[in-house]
């Protein structure tokens, strides 16, 4: 699965997929509602957002990040 994105239609990577043998599998060109990483980023960047401190680098966004990765509901 690749969702048509540009980077993974280049030449190397189909290369690679036919020395591999694997067969891509037909995806709409832009499905957000059917990738369910998509949700969980919705969820995440208004949670960034609202902090008090909001984080001002990479090691602090990480830790902010992961931190609320465990509050998501998994409902």
């Amino acid at each position: 699965m690749d969702e048509n994105a540009r980077p993974h239609r280049a030449n190397i990577v189909d290369e690679c997929l036919q020395l591999e043998d694997i067969t891509r599998m037909d995806w709409p060109a832009y499905s957000p509602n059917l990738n369910p990483i998509e949700h969980v980023w919705d969820m995440l960047g208004p949670r960034i957002a609202a902090r008090q401190s909001p984080p001002t680098c990479l090691p602090k966004l990480r830790m902010a990040l992961l931190g609320e990765w465990c509050n998501i509901p998994q409902d």
